[in-house]
């Protein structure tokens, strides 16, 4: 479809929902007296029309582990669940930490990758004095900072090292902040077969108290732009509602935080809910939920990390962590909507106005004229429980299968072009790199 209407839907953005009909030519939304006579139409009637969500935290894998994941089979996870684009963290093997590890990636992606897509460069100690440079590197959409454990050379628990990272650049810098020292000491306690559900108590919200402080400290420090990745404490929201650096700061939540509750959940899923920082209890939960729901946090970012089933069947704390949930985070949201905390333009703002903000990413994340036609349309009379063989991603579970539903996205186009439906990709993956900034 070169050009193409989209007729009776609702059309949901971070200003409200309005029943109106789209027009899409070339891969872009157009005005409606340029799309009028259009003779090929798609009928919205009844369904949500959503802009593509942007995940910007998301772990494909690839290269070096694609047993767990890769690019395609993530990015249609992605698609499947109404993600046009997606932005892919470092910590690969090798890690994306020079601009020739994230062209290879850019090379994956080539008729493979169903979104469009951006990659974070790895900050380390080694390549500090580069980063002003090659954070403009084409297809990288910032840096990304390891504060707590992580894999090879990828973790930074120097201050003087992170004051460093953010005095080279001015692209916004993604954090990962638990406090590295706290977690050293705590892990060394724990033997293993220990239960999973001591997992919060290990990497307690003191470990990322701590260095979110010390992280607001140094931005307001060097001015530099971060984006602080799953909160997961009630510490933290209160911490960046006090501070109240906006503009300096920004802040990201994951589903997992805000629609799994410990202890319930690892008593359930064990291993399968763990994830770094912790899905924590109700009183965290709640508060996590109001700061999304008042603008603390400015965006929602899937944290998608997904595992093979024998790796998560290990005993803790030899169990990797991380969650795959890039598929699930529109539909749980449209549960919250359901429940009364959230509203739909709320979704819209998490999810695609709000990343397009802070990452300078322009004609996506809203539906006017110009812009990508990157949109899912949502189909809200689909109220059964998430189907288990709905699941993409090469992990084949989530602890979200048989939560019940209050909507669910039935078709996903990207720049105009149809790429799942119903429960099936379309067409030739023809995901493109984003310009950022």
């Amino acid at each position: 479809m070169s050009g193409f209407s989209i007729r009776g839907g609702r059309v949901v953005s971070a200003d409200g929902v309005v029943e109106r009909d789209l027009f899409v030519r070339d891969g872009k939304i157009v005005a409606g007296d340029e799309g009028s006579a259009f003779a090929e139409s798609i009928d919205a009637t009844g369904k949500l029309i959503f802009p593509g969500l942007i995940d910007t935290q998301v772990h494909f894998r690839e290269p070096g582990a694609e047993h767990k994941e890769d690019l395609a089979s993530g990015s249609l996870a992605a698609i499947a669940g109404g993600v046009t684009t997606f932005f892919e963290m470092p910590n690969t093997n090798p890690p994306t930490t020079t601009p020739e590890a994230l062209a290879d990636k850019l090379r994956r992606c080539e008729g493979r990758a169903w979104s469009d897509h951006a990659f974070f460069l790895g900050a380390t100690e080694d390549n500090v004095d580069s980063l002003d440079e090659w954070e403009h590197t084409p297809g990288c959409c910032g840096v990304k900072v390891f504060m707590g454990s992580s894999t090879g050379s990828l973790l930074v628990d120097d201050a003087a090292v992170l004051e460093s990272i953010l005095r080279n650049g001015q692209r916004p810098v993604a954090v990962h902040a638990e406090d590295e020292a706290r977690l050293r000491a705590r892990y060394a306690t724990i033997p293993s077969g220990s239960p999973y559900n001591i997992h919060p108590e290990v990497r307690d919200p003191t470990a990322a108290l701590l260095a979110t402080t010390r992280l607001l400290d140094l931005a307001e420090k060097t001015k530099r732009r971060v984006h602080v990745l799953h909160i997961s404490t009630a510490d933290e929201i209160e911490l960046l509602r006090e501070r109240d650096l906006k503009g300096l700061v920004t802040a990201e939540a994951t589903p997992n935080h805000l629609f799994l509750e410990a202890p319930d959940c690892y008593n359930r899923f064990g291993a399968g809910v763990q994830m770094n920082p912790p899905v924590r209890d109700r009183r965290h939960q709640e508060v996590i939920r109001q700061g999304v729901v008042d603008g603390v946090i400015d965006c929602i970012g899937s944290d998608h990390a997904p595992h093979a089933p024998e790796e998560k069947a290990k005993p803790y704390p030899d169990s990797p962590s991380g969650i795959p949930s890039v598929q699930m985070t529109l539909g749980l949201l449209l549960t919250a909507v359901r429940d009364g905390w959230l509203a739909l333009e709320d979704i819209a703002r998490l999810t695609a106005a709000g990343p397009a903000a802070i990452f300078d990413i322009h004609d996506k994340g809203v539906l006017k004229v110009g812009a990508d036609a990157d949109l899912t349309i949502v189909d809200p009379s689909i109220v059964q429980p998430l189907p288990e063989q709905w699941v993409r991603s090469r992990a084949g579970y989530s602890p979200f299968v048989g939560t019940p539903l209050a909507g669910w996205p039935v078709c996903t186009m990207v720049r105009g072009a149809i790429a799942y439906r119903d429960h099936e990709p379309v067409g030739k993956a023809a995901g493109r790199p984003v310009t950022v900034g």
